[in-house]
């Protein structure tokens, strides 16, 4: 048995290059840096350094999402990992990158300096819960002024719940 999954936390490096296959796929290639901490063996002290990975995603979630990330936006990726093989003047390439499946944006427009972001100046918009529903599934918060999901109703926001959600479900 074989598991491939992979789970990065990181900031983008470059703005995402969107492009089309011949068939018309949208194909999103980001670059994300993950520090890998270690001690420097001539000061002793703990010192970051960065791991460059390349990501793709495909689709037209690829296409929607591209609108909202920029360099340096922090994000989480889940995805699988994939070998590429090739020839490029007389010369085999290779390389390793991360198949996205899932990606959660972890910084706010004011993080990164971004403009266009996800989440407006005072983040998300927390919604009252019903108090009465005990055994509904808690609705999360949407983001303000978000036109991604309502450009978009088929594809799923990853929002936080609000703070007391889970409190007043607990039956004792």
């Amino acid at each position: 048995m074989s598991i491939n999954r992979v789970n990065i936390t990181g900031n983008l490096t470059r703005d995402p290059e969107l492009r089309a296959t011949q068939s018309g796929t949208q194909v999103l290639h980001l670059g994300v840096a993950v520090n890998d901490r270690r001690r420097n063996p001539q000061t002793g002290n703990w010192e970051d350094y960065p791991n460059f990975i390349d990501c793709v995603m495909f689709g037209t979630r690829a296409e929607a999402i591209q609108r909202y990330l920029k360099k340096g936006t922090k994000v989480a990726i889940e995805g699988r990992l994939r070998y590429s093989s090739w020839e490029r003047d007389g010369q085999k390439r290779s390389k390793i990158e991360v198949v996205v499946d899932d990606l959660e944006f972890m910084s706010s427009r004011q993080d990164g300096g971004q403009q266009g972001g996800y989440a407006p100046q005072g983040g998300y918009n927390q919604q009252p819960q019903p108090q009465s529903n005990y055994g509904a599934a808690p609705q999360p918060a949407q983001p303000q002024g978000s036109s991604y999901q309502a450009a978009n109703p088929s594809v799923p926001v990853q929002t936080p719940p609000a703070a007391d959600v889970y409190d007043e479900d607990i039956p004792f």
